[in-house]
This record gives C-alpha cells, sequence and structure tokens, in this order.
C-alpha cells in the first residue's frame, strides 16, 4: 500500500494558484500596505484551512482504504477455508502438505489428509500428475470431481460436478432410440397356412413382443403383418445389449413352429440425431441384418458404428422366386439402357466368382450389349488355372476377358458395372473401376459387412444361396430365351456352386439343386469340373502337414497353425480348414497361415453349431456363420492364434450362459 503520509499536503494545482497569490501581496504591500495587510491575513487563513481539509480527507481515505484491505485479506481467509471446492498442497513424494477444511471430509477419520498419500483420495491422480496432465475427473466417496491440477505449485483444486454428471448422465440414457423389427421369413411361413393358424401364429408372436416391451418400458406398434416399430431410451438399449437380445431366442423357439421357426431382425438408430434421421439409420441398420441373413440385431450410431447381435442361426431358403425374377428384369433393364457391361470380381478370384461373372456376361449378350470379363491374369490360384486353361482355348469366350487397362479404355458414362461374389470395396478386383461409372449392380451371397460399395444401383444379395454362382443361374432363368449357355458357360457356373457347397454338402437348399440341374440340362459337364477340382500332389501334402500341427480346444474345435516362415495362398489354407471340418468330434476349425502378402490369413468353418462369422468379425473379418476368414497386418502366427483362442473361449462361455 503507498504511504500516504510522504504525499505534498496540497496538490500541485493549488500551490501554483498560492505562488500567484503572493506575488500580487507582494505589489499590494508595495503600494498599498493596509490592503496587503488584510489580504496576507486572509491568504494565511485560506491557507491554514485548505491544509487542513487536505489532511482530513488523506486521513478518511487511508482509513478507508485500511478497512478494504482488511476485509479482503479476511474474505480471502474464509473463501480459502469455508468455500465449497477442495483445495490440497503436496510436496515431491505426492503427499498431503496442506488441505482446506473442505477437502477433511474425504479422509477415513474425517479430520485430516495431511501426510497422506494422495493415492488415496485416487489412483488417477498421482499417474496424471506425473504425464502433465491439467485435469482429471475423480470419484471420491459417491462424489465426482473435476481436479484441476497445478504441477508447479503442487496444488490441486477439486471442484464438485456431481450434479452435472448427473444431468449429462441422465441427457445420455434419455436420448431417443428407434427400433424396426422384421418377421424375416413371415411370408414363407404363411403362404400355406389357413386364417386360423395364421390368426394364432399373429397373437403367438404379438403376446410375445408386447411381453418383452412391457418389461421393458418400450412402446412397440405393430405397423404390417411383418413389421413393427418400437421406440425406447438408450438406457432401455443398455439393458437390451447386457442380455444380448434373447427376444431373439425366445421367438426363434415358439411353440408349434419348431419345423419352420420364426425369426426377426432388428434394425436400431442411436445417437444424436433428428427423429427422421434415427428413421433412416434405423432402416439402414435392418437392411444390413437382412442383408447379413437376419436373425439378428443391428444397431447403428451417427457416427455409421455398428455392433451386431443374435446371427445364431443359417439363413433360411427362400421357396419364392418372386425377387429372383424381380431382380433379373431389373437387371435387363439396366443392361439395355448401357452402353457396355463390365464385370468384375474379388481379388484372386474363385471359380464362383469366375463361374457367375461367366453368366452376368452371358446375360449382356443375351440382351445384346457387348460384355466384358475384368481380369487380372497375374492373380489366380491353381484350381482356377486349370478353369482359365480351358476358357483360352475357347477363342470367342476368351475375347470377352480384359484387363484393366482395356476396361478402362472402354468404359463411359453409360457403362454398367457389376460387382459378383464380394460387396466391399476393398475386395474387388479393381477398386479404381468402382468411380467410372454411376451404374453399379453388386451380386453376393455373402453376409453383409459394414463396408459396403457406395450408391448401388442394384442390389441382389441373399445369404440364404450357396454361391453366387446360384444366385446369377437364377437370374439367366428368367432372361429372354434364344442364347443358350455354351457348355463351357454352363459347366464354369456348376463349377462355381460345387466348389461352395462342397460338392453339395454345406449351405445347400431346393434351389442349389433347381440352379444346377438347369445348367446340367444347358450341357454343363460334371466330368470337366471334376478336372478343374484335381489337386496338386504337393499342395495335397502341405495340407496335411498343416493338419498334422493341429490342436484340439473346447473338445470340438481345431485350430491349425501353419509352420513359421511358411507362406500359403488363401485357397490352400481354406482347404485345410474344410479337410479337417471332416474330422469326427470336429464341428469348427481355424487354419491360421502367413499369405504370399505378408499377412496372417485365418480361414475358418463350421458344421453351424459354431458361428464363425462373429469369431472372425471380431478380428476384422467376415464371412457365413459356416465359411469365414480374415486376414490381420503386423502380427505373427502365435500372437494370432492367442487372439483367436481368447475369442473363442469368450464365445463358448457366452454360449455357456445362454
Amino acid at each position: 500500500m503507498p504511504d500516504l503520509h510522504n504525499k505534498p499536503a496540497l496538490s500541485k494545482h493549488v500551490w501554483v494558484v498560492y505562488a500567484i497569490s503572493i506575488i500580487l501581496l507582494v505589489a499590494l504591500w508595495y503600494f498599498q500596505w493596509i490592503i496587503g495587510l488584510v489580504m496576507t491575513i486572509v491568504l494565511a487563513a485560506s491557507f491554514y484551512y485548505s491544509i487542513r481539509t487536505e489532511q482530513i480527507l488523506l486521513d478518511e481515505a487511508e482509513e478507508y482504504i485500511s478497512t478494504i484491505s482488511h476485509r479482503v485479506k479476511k474474505v480471502g481467509e474464509e473463501a480459502l477455508l469455508e468455500m465449497p471446492f477442495g483445495i490440497v498442497l503436496f510436496n515431491d513424494d505426492f503427499q498431503v502438505e496442506w488441505s482446506n477444511p473442505y477437502m477433511n471430509q474425504f479422509s477415513e477419520d474425517r479430520e485430516t489428509l495431511v501426510g497422506r498419500s494422495l493415492h488415496l483420495l485416487s489412483e488417477d491422480l498421482i499417474p496424471m500428475i506425473k504425464e502433465n496432465k491439467d485435469e482429471v475427473w475423480v470419484e471420491l466417496a459417491g462424489y465426482t470431481f473435476l481436479t484441476v491440477i497445478k504441477k508447479e505449485e503442487k496444488l490441486l483444486y477439486f471442484m464438485d460436478r456431481t450434479d452435472q454428471e448427473a444431468l449429462k448422465q441422465r441427457y445420455h440414457n434419455e436420448q431417443t432410440v428407434l427400433a424396426i423389427i422384421f418377421l424375416d421369413n413371415y411370408e414363407e411361413i404363411t403362404q400355406n397356412m389357413d386364417d386360423t393358424a395364421k390368426s394364432q401364429l399373429n397373437s403367438q408372436v404379438t403376446t410375445i413382443l408386447n411381453n418383452w416391451s412391457s418389461h421393458y418400458g418400450l412402446y412397440l406398434k405393430r405397423t404390417s403383418q411383418e413389421r413393427f416399430l418400437a421406440v425406447g431410451t438408450k438406457k432401455i438399449l443398455q439393458q437390451l445389449e447386457k442380455v444380448k437380445f434373447d427376444i431373439l431366442d425366445e421367438v426363434r423357439e415358439m411353440e408349434g413352429v419348431e419345423n419352420n421357426p420364426v425369426t426377426l431382425s432388428v434394425g436400431i438408430g442411436v445417437g444424436n440425431m433428428t427423429l427422421p434421421e434415427l428413421g433412416e439409420v434405423a432402416q439402414s441398420s435392418l437392411d444390413l441384418a437382412l442383408g447379413r441373413g437376419g436373425d439378428q440385431v443391428a444397431i447403428k450410431d451417427e457416427q455409421g458404428k455398428v455392433r451386431f447381435y443374435g446371427g445364431k442361426t443359417n439363413p433360411m431358403e427362400k421357396r419364392t422366386r418372386v425377387r429372383a425374377r424381380v431382380i433379373s428384369h431389373a437387371l435387363k433393364e439396366l443392361v439395355k439402357a448401357s452402353d457396355n457391361v463390365m464385370i468384375m470380381g474379388h481379388k484372386s478370384p474363385d471359380m464362383d466368382s469366375i463361374g457367375a461373372a461367366i453368366g452376368v456376361m452371358n446375360i449382356a449378350k443375351t440382351n445384346g450389349v457387348p460384355g466384358y470379363i475384368v481380369f487380372d491374369e497375374n492373380d489366380m490360384e491353381t484350381s482356377v488355372n486349370r478353369m482359365m486353361d480351358t476358357i483360352r482355348s475357347d477363342e470367342s469366350l476368351w475375347d470377352n476377358f480384359i484387363d484393366l487397362e482395356e476396361a478402362e479404355e472402354r468404359m463411359t458414362q453409360r457403362s454398367l458395372l457389376v460387382i459378383v461374389d464380394t460387396h466391399k470395396p476393398s475386395m474387388v478386383g479393381f477398386e479404381s473401376l468402382l468411380n467410372k461409372t454411376d451404374y453399379k449392380i453388386v451380386i453376393d451371397h455373402h453376409r453383409r459387412a459394414e463396408e459396403f460399395i457406395d450408391n448401388p444401383t442394384l442390389v441382389y444379395m441373399e445369404p440364404y444361396a450357396s454361391s453366387t454362382a446360384e444366385l446369377v443361374t437364377e437370374l439367366l432363368e428368367y432372361q429372354p430365351k434364344g442364347t443358350k449357355l455354351k457348355m463351357l458357360e454352363a459347366t464354369a457356373l456348376l463349377a462355381g456352386i460345387i466348389v461352395d457347397t462342397k460338392s453339395f454338402t454345406l449351405r445347400t437348399g431346393s434351389r442349389t439343386f433347381d440352379a444346377a440341374s438347369y445348367l446340367r440340362a444347358q450341357g454343363a459337364d460334371t466330368v470337366l469340373v471334376q478336372r478343374f477340382l484335381k489337386e496338386d500332389l504337393e499342395l495335397y501334402i502341405e495340407r496335411s502337414q498343416i493338419i498334422e500341427r493341429s490342436e484340439i480346444i473346447h473338445g470340438h474345435i481345431a485350430i491349425a497353425k501353419a509352420p513359421e516362415g511358411n507362406s500359403y495362398s488363401p485357397v490352400l489354407i481354406a482347404q485345410t480348414a474344410d479337410t479337417l471340418l471332416t474330422m469326427t468330434g470336429i464341428s469348427a476349425s481355424f487354419v491360421i497361415s502367413e499369405r504370399f502378402d505378408g499377412k496372417i490369413g485365418i480361414s475358418a468353418r463350421s458344421l453351424g453349431d459354431v458361428n464363425v462369422q462373429v469369431i472372425m468379425e471380431k478380428m476384422n473379418g467376415g464371412g457365413h456363420l459356416t465359411n469365414a476368414a480374415t486376414q490381420i497386418n503386423d502380427t505373427t502366427i502365435e500372437e494370432a492364434a492367442a487372439d483367436l483362442i481368447e475369442i473363442i473361449d469368450e464365445y463358448e462361455e457366452g454360449r455357456a450362459s445362454e
């Protein structure tokens, strides 16, 4: 505080006035001494009064400032000791040196924290201080604190944010969630039912769903015979995820429909969005669940992240061909409206991919439009090589196979691009072609994944189908008659079906045999297929060496690890997994090996008891319930095996608790 006693008694301008007055007095004394005397007395009185008044004002100001200083100091002390937030000083050993009374309530004896470690307050404090963090959230005795860290001053401020966090949590819990519930196979089940049986089924399904919605507090409304709309909150969704949407099992196991069980697909939209946006996301989630075969729940948030539950059963084959006929007609119209048709499969194409591509090319030819299969001769497997060697001998068919450079030259804005046997942009043979045209069609039999080709004009995905070749064969049947499949074209399609069904033993429905019968009638040569499928002795020995290194876990799951340092093709890995599945007591098989591209590949197979798709998805892969795979970067066979076993253990524990 400045020293007021050392200040001049009068301000500067007052002294100037008095100086001028003295000069005038001297003049008066010289000319009129009597007047000068009087004025001197007046000036002296005025001077004394001014000094006295100034001194009084200074004394009052000093007293006021002194009082304010005392009050401010007292308020500071009160704030330090009585304010409702914590203050803690700590030393170099992270022990409390001093704390205000507010913090004492969090000590064990409710007396003092002095001398105790910060670790007793929160395990996060010391690590966060060492990491030079400015803030950390801590929980103390049921309260939530935002702790501000002043490392240089060795000071902590604890600010109570319990109410704000509770409000934030309440807002989070009460966010609206929209769900669209769809009866996957309602039309299939009820088409041959009489009115009484259909009414009983509707009543049974509605009762189960109403009881379920009442139990969890959902609003449920049936919008059509096979569709329901449910409205809930995020808190309810968390409860449903905790029980893994057991409503799927409850509906599937309804009494009276054991031979043809009803299954549900649920699409859920959640997140900080408007209601129309939530509805769109919920519908998108439902499309995703149906594209993966149904009998499952897909939950999508505003960031596009998706979580799945269910998917325990194989997709049910659809006995009606209405959809195939509709898709075939739409495909015909799109083909006729295009300049040409470019067909592309996945990388390292297998027989299903090539056979399906040949089938689509035949559809283009049937409708009088040029069709080309974009193909990389340097990216083929051994079994495919045999097929391609045979195709090369048929000049008219081989002329339809072109490379990427020629495809880019031929493509126009009105070209139609058909992608077969995959729907993932990262898996297509030539990803650059996806941006060359706005007209794209996806034909695939795999369960739909999160990654999907952008803005396709038409999508035909049926996870129930054995192969893409089966789907294309059905589309061919509804195309204009007149152009007959060549023997080699029909054989290529049949080879695709045989390979993907393991000679009609897996994922085979009545429509699979119908498609095979149609191809056989078109001249497909089964003996030629067997020649395509012949194995090399060296590959057979390599496969046997991998099988020799198998181990069995959980009594029925085989895991085979290929020797370190040896690279194997995806086909060989898949064949090894298939072979393991033929062993007695094995219901699922996993083969892990190094690939030629440096990644670690895992091929998974099952007989249906184990959902290998779910397991592979947790390792960023995908596929079918009985047939899945993944590729992993920057890991080793042993590390991949350890991760796989951990996921299988978790999966088996989940099944045991159901």
